[in-house]
């Protein structure tokens, strides 16, 4: 498997993707953020994303802020093989719903990141849209504070740069829509395609061009087309198998070790639960092993059992004068000879019999 010039690596997990993270997602009944923002009071779990309710009370969405801020979560390995993309050449633009700006702490270009949704990546004034230092947002967020324009005739409230419902979709992303057509290859990972217009994106890639679908489920009518590629399942795992066809898996396990860096006591715990592992396979093979042979011996036994039997109703009727008169003259036992070898010479047969 080979990739060749523009490398088109369309990274749509949901806004918040909680199997490889750790970030909780939205929509959960019970573990998802809008579950859990009950807390807050408002209106409609929703209302903490909404501008116009913002502007009114801003403290629930910095409450909300102050649990999902960059540095609380760290990339995956899906996160890294975008890297790794970008590392070799091969990506083109890497479009992303998230907001937590993972792609970025794995080390992707920021001029390779197109986020539909905006992120925590940069922060404005809502009235006069001026800038705010990263370190003045970061300081209000860990003390839950509520910032405010720097600019002192403005005063207005402070937001990262985040879509919040009311608003219109980056510049950014709507600028960068265009370029779909120009791609020779389009991998679409961890999302429901539920979301418009970013749902309708892979369907914008030429028709000649192939779409590798890693995900959980089937979605966005990937599949559809004579080149379209499946990999149903986990999205690490995926994107290890893809690694490893494209020869890269040794690249992509260390740009993940390098950041997950094993102390000598995680590497001897590792180590120590492969011990534990091996054992417990070793004991379950010999369980099977045990139970094996206990089967075979009862075989063995009731072979034996029918064989003998079958000897002693044959020979009963046919030999038993001639047994009687061998008994009579003191020659040789028949009887237990009968039993040990049973007519029919059936040892050539059954030799441990």
């Amino acid at each position: 498997m080979a990739v060749k010039g523009k490398l088109w690596d369309l990274a749509v997990r949901e806004s918040f993707d909680p199997t490889s993270a750790g970030i909780p997602d939205f929509r959960s009944p019970e573990t998802g953020l809008y579950a859990n923002l009950a807390r807050l009071k408002l209106p409609y779990p929703e209302a903490v994303f909404d501008l116009s309710f913002f502007r009114r009370s801003p403290e629930p969405f910095y409450a909300l802020a102050h649990e999902l801020y960059p540095g609380k979560f760290k990339p995956t390995i899906t996160h890294f093989f975008i890297r790794l993309l970008s590392d070799k050449g091969l990506l083109f633009k890497a479009f992303t719903q998230n907001i937590d700006c993972l792609e970025r702490e794995a080390g992707v270009p920021d001029d390779k990141i197109v986020e539909a949704h905006g992120s925590f990546a940069r922060q404005s004034c809502i009235e006069c849209k001026s800038a705010y230092p990263d370190d003045l947002i970061k300081k209000a967020i860990q003390n839950r504070d509520v910032p405010h324009c720097s600019i002192p005739q403005c005063n207005g409230l402070v937001k990262p740069d985040i879509v919040f419902f009311g608003e219109q979709l980056p510049e950014e992303f709507l600028g960068n829509v265009y370029l779909l057509p120009a791609a020779d290859l389009c991998i679409v990972m961890g999302t429901s395609l539920s979301v418009h217009p970013f749902a309708t994106l892979p369907s914008l890639c030429s028709g000649g061009v192939p779409r590798i679908l890693i995900n959980l489920e089937q979605v966005g009518g990937i599949g559809s087309r004579p080149n379209d590629v499946l990999m149903l399942g986990d999205c690490d795992d995926g994107v290890r198998k893809l690694a490893a066809a494209l020869g890269w898996l040794e690249d992509l396990e260390a740009l993940w070790e390098a950041a997950n860096p094993k102390t000598e006591e995680g590497k001897e715990r590792e180590s120590h639960s492969a011990d534990k592992e091996l054992e417990a396979q070793v004991d379950e093979l010999t369980r099977e092993v045990d139970i094996a042979l206990k089967i075979s011996s009862e075989h063995t036994d009731r072979v034996k059992y029918q064989l003998a039997g079958e000897g002693k109703d044959k020979g009963s009727n046919v030999r038993g004068t001639e047994l009687s008169a061998a008994k009579s003259e003191g020659g040789v036992n028949m009887t237990q000879e009968a039993e040990a070898s049973p007519p029919g010479g059936l040892r050539h047969v059954f030799p441990h019999i």
